[in-house]
């Protein structure tokens, strides 16, 4: 066997841990703090953020990749690539593409809420690739740090993965990424760490994470991690150098995910520095790199050495547990809300153009010839897509989400989430009946002493679909609650659903304020006075558990005749407004949203009142 060799000058680190515990903020200092930035040049906070959904919703989204500069003592200079991934469950196939890419990791955990669902996660899909493990426990300046606690948890979470004695040695490194202080040192609870910046984690980084191996000589292999676009050079490849060497102008064997083989040139030849991708002649093994020249290139697949071509496993990611329907808008004012794209083979093509960067979703074919069945990792991932295509100029008709099942041993298993939560004292009463109706069962409850207790459920995912509102409402909007993926098991039943009913616009027209005004105390509004309605939309939340077609274009007679009070003022309470997130959650089994690129309205699948009437009367008949 050959003897391997190591790049000294480079090393690849992946940041991963649970949603807001400070990945993205620790790069941005960073960044600073290796000169990325010039001093007075423009710049936004979390720069790795650079969606504008990430930006609006404070979340990362897509895994990136930065590179910064250190120099050493001996004068040289040591390159550490970071991946930025994101800390939501939901988008956690950017995550295990992203491991692919690195040699260690670097696992950040708040100092107060300490490991999280999301946080187990990462760390098993990181000890499950063998990568050597940093711990960052951030945000130690936080008034309500409690830091010996967390390490402790996260030490248990260790064990708990069957972490191995090598892994559990881990060096920790306490921070605040928003000061871009780090220590070695342990801080007290809600102090800054005791070093002025972050040379004690790149140390830990440089000693820490393993160089690059290759073997000399070897013939190329390169696997394609992530999809990249570019005006000027069209598809891009983002791809981590295994082996060998590539250059721009080379052939290379382009081995496709169907099994085939195809000779192409490498038309461009890009890599990483700081937040720009620099043109360059050629890459080495360990080497982050963007290539162009195939126009039809995807995840997974290899550029090898032409005369010896070997693929690289293909990359595999959990399966989806959440499916919904999406197809083009069929409502009455399809067209008329500023949609530019509203055939079904615009639809399809944009499905089939997100498969390719999007590993963790599928796209299955229904019944209908317009309508599709697209599974994703949760409501949220699936959310986030259609907002994406909402805001492309898509008009889209989206169906309420429903779990994806399997058949073992003739019995039909759903997926479960493990859930957890943390919330104030006052509150554990209502969360535990909130999630006793969804059959969730509690494994696990801590009080921490600060008057706040975090509770553990192991709950199907059809329980949490519609949770989040009923969740915040209950707690007063102080509840924090976080899910993971935990496995499948036997259907629970039926579930009780929605305990409202629907307030059903009965005719097409302008929402009226006298109208308004006589049915707001049937129960809540979900659409401002002047609101165009057709029938069959959803235009509020009815206070009984039934149905409620009414007449929302209702207006007020006119008369000659003298009043002596005159005409007094109409007083309405302002509608609830509802996010796409939230009208998703809202929807029950016979309803869907439509979708525009100027808001969401939930509608009846059968718009007819008659065909709602002859649909009720059959499953009364058939049950």
């Amino acid at each position: 066997m050959a003897a391997r060799s190591i790049r000294s000058d480079l090393r690849n680190v992946a940041i991963v841990a649970h949603v807001d515990h400070g990945k993205t903020t620790l790069v941005d200092a960073m960044l600073w703090q290796s000169g990325a930035f010039r001093i007075g040049s423009a710049h936004t906070d979390r720069v790795m953020d650079s969606n504008d959904l990430e930006r609006e919703k404070g979340i990362t989204i897509l895994a990136k990749n930065t590179a910064v500069r250190r120099r050493q003592l001996d004068g040289s200079d040591m390159v550490i690539n970071i991946v930025d991934t994101p800390g939501h469950a939901d988008f956690g196939g950017e995550v295990e593409r992203a491991l692919m890419m690195v040699d260690g990791v670097v696992l950040l955990v708040d100092a107060s809420e300490g490991p999280l669902p999301q946080t187990r996660f990462v760390l098993r899909k990181a000890l499950q690739a063998h990568l050597p493990v940093v711990l960052v426990i951030n945000k130690t300046d936080r008034p309500d740090a409690r830091i010996d606690e967390v390490v402790d948890e996260t030490y248990a979470l260790f064990i708990d993965l069957d972490a191995t004695d090598a892994q559990i040695e881990f060096p920790i490194v306490y921070c605040a990424s928003r000061a871009g202080r780090a220590s070695m040192n342990k801080p007290g609870n809600g102090e800054m760490p005791d070093h002025e910046n972050l040379d004690p984690l790149f140390d830990t980084l440089l000693t820490t994470i393993p160089a690059p191996e290759y073997t000399e000589g070897a013939p190329l292999q390169a696997q394609v991690t992530n999809i990249d676009a570019s005006p000027f050079l069209g598809r891009i490849g983002m791809c981590r150098v295994i082996e060998g060497v590539i250059t721009k102008g080379q052939q290379v064997a382009w081995m496709k995910a169907d099994g085939t083989i195809a000779r192409t040139k490498i038309t461009e030849l890009l890599i990483t520095e700081a937040l720009d991708r620099i043109p360059v002649e050629s890459a080495y093994a360990g080497d982050l790199i963007a290539v162009a020249g195939m126009a039809e290139i995807t995840i997974g697949e290899t550029l090898a050495d032409p005369e010896n071509p070997v693929a690289l496993p293909p990359i595999t990611v959990d399966e989806p547990a959440i499916s919904m329907t999406v197809g083009i808008n069929t409502s009455p004012l399809a067209g008329r809300d500023g949609g530019t794209k509203l055939t079904a083979r615009q639809v399809k093509n944009r499905l089939d153009a997100e498969l390719v960067g999007n590993v963790s979703i599928r796209v299955l074919t229904t019944e209908r010839p317009d309508t599709w069945e697209v599974q994703g990792r949760g409501e949220l991932a699936l959310a986030i897509l259609v907002e994406t295509m909402r805001r492309e100029g898509f008009e889209l008709t989206i169906g309420k989400p429903q779990v994806v099942t399997r058949t073992v041993d003739g019995k039909i298993h759903e997926p479960f989430e493990r859930l957890t939560i943390d919330v104030p004292e006052e509150y554990l009463g209502n969360v535990t009946q909130l999630l006793a109706v969804r059959k969730g069962r509690m494994e696990g409850m801590t009080n921490h002493g600060t008057g706040w207790v975090r509770l553990e459920f192991h709950v199907p995912s059809r329980g949490l679909i519609g949770f989040r509102t009923d969740f915040l409402t209950d707690t007063r909007g102080t509840g924090i609650a976080s899910a993971i993926f935990d496995g499948y098991g036997p259907w629970v039943g039926a579930l009780r659903g929605r305990p409202t009913g629907s307030l059903v616009a009965d005719r097409a027209g302008k929402a009226t304020p006298f109208a308004m005004f006589a049915l707001q105390e049937r129960g809540t509004m979900l659409i401002p006075p002047t609101t165009e309605v057709y029938e069959g939309m959803i235009i509020g939340e009815n206070s009984r558990s039934d149905d409620m077609d009414v007449n929302i274009t209702k207006e007020k007679k006119l008369t000659n005749m003298r009043q002596s009070s005159g005409d007094e003022l109409v007083h309405l309470v302002p509608p609830r407004s509802l996010s796409l997130e939230q009208a998703l959650e809202f929807c029950a089994d016979d309803e869907c949203v439509e979708v525009t690129p100027k808001g969401a309205r939930i509608r009846k699948v059968a718009l007819a009142a008659t065909e709602r009437a002859k649909t009720r009367s059959r499953s009364k008949v058939t049950s």
